[in-house]
């Protein structure tokens, strides 16, 4: 759990916990259709992507203030680097606020004061990815990011997320387009419960460095040939894909595989509070299920470190990669 690792894939929305859901609903004035955390903790338990995302969606109506996001991403902060974390890429989804009134830049300055103060407070450096909802148009997408410009020195990359089936990558392309013109970096969700073609067009269309899942890229061996040979990291969530039904019970998660044919993955929590488990939890976890022993484990944080938006400051990666290399399992 403590072994040293970055986190790619994680949404902050997905790390805000029944306690503080009803912290926040009290200090807002919002009243949640629950009589405690202990029902609210019932209600995380979902048949797919999509019931997920109802009680996903509905429970951001606590988050109002900046002080409100402030929170959220240091309790995310304190909890990741009690479980390894050294360094963390974390998405978040504007449309989802500003849809219920929140403006970007509360959003935005509220998450951003968390961050500025993560690696003196919490030793972890910190990025912060805006993605845009697959669901909602290409349009609003495009809104986003514009107005999303004032506050692009907090910002270093754009993703896509949200409902995949039905929205290809491909709808986006104009809107990353305009991101990689802003200098920012490029990832999206692909190949979760789309199909390996969404993973092709993200990085035909858009342009992506990372796919994050990545997961059904071995139902197409020249995907997976591709994949090796260019050394596109994949963003993996194995306790995601189990809460969401993407892939039966843990014991049956294709990592060990993808692993053996020679893929760039990391292991990350995606929406921890919801899917049982920090990313720490989720390399336990793997170690149990699979059986991964500990140089593979090894690998996985080696892994992370170097898919990880560090070009700038390749002082700090090499860092991060020493202290992997050095760390001694119990």
């Amino acid at each position: 759990m403590h072994l040293p690792k970055a986190e790619l894939h994680l949404h902050i929305e997905g790390t805000l916990e029944p306690e503080l859901a009803f912290t926040l609903a009290a200090r807002n004035g919002v009243e949640l259709p629950y009589a405690d955390t202990e029902q609210l903790r019932t209600a995380y338990l979902f048949d797919d992507l999509q019931s997920f995302l109802d009680l996903y969606y509905a429970l951001m109506t606590v988050l109002r203030t900046e002080d409100d996001f402030t929170e959220l991403a240091d309790a995310y902060l304190a909890r990741a680097a009690a479980q390894g974390v050294r360094h963390a890429e974390i998405f978040f989804d504007p449309q989802a606020h500003t849809a219920r009134g929140v403006e970007i830049g509360t959003v935005i300055e509220g998450l951003g004061r968390a961050l500025e103060a993560s690696e003196e407070k919490h030793g972890v450096s910190t990025q912060l990815i805006m993605c845009f909802l697959r669901d909602e148009s290409a349009e609003s997408a495009l809104a986003t990011l514009r107005a999303a410009e004032p506050y692009l020195h907090r910002i270093s990359a754009v993703g896509l997320d949200s409902a995949e089936v039905g929205h290809p990558p491909a709808k986006f392309r104009e809107v990353y387009e305009a991101a990689a013109a802003l200098g920012l970096r490029k990832v999206a969700h692909a190949g979760e419960e789309g199909p390996p073609a969404y993973i092709r067009e993200a990085l035909d269309v858009l342009g992506v460095e990372r796919v994050d899942h990545g997961l059904r890229c071995m139902e197409d061996p020249e995907l997976v040939a591709r994949l090796v040979a260019d050394r596109v990291p994949l963003t993996l969530c194995p306790l995601s894909n189990v809460r969401l039904r993407a892939v039966g019970v843990l014991e049956e998660h294709p990592l060990p595989a993808m692993m053996d044919a020679g893929l760039l993955c990391t292991v990350n929590s995606d929406d921890p509070a919801y899917f049982g488990g920090y990313v720490g939890d989720t390399f336990h976890a793997v170690h149990e299920a699979l059986g991964l022993d500990r140089e593979q484990l090894r690998t996985l944080a080696r892994n992370s470190f170097e898919a990880a938006f560090l070009d700038h400051d390749e002082e700090r990666r090499a860092r991060y990669l020493a202290e992997v290399e050095a760390y001694e399992f119990d």
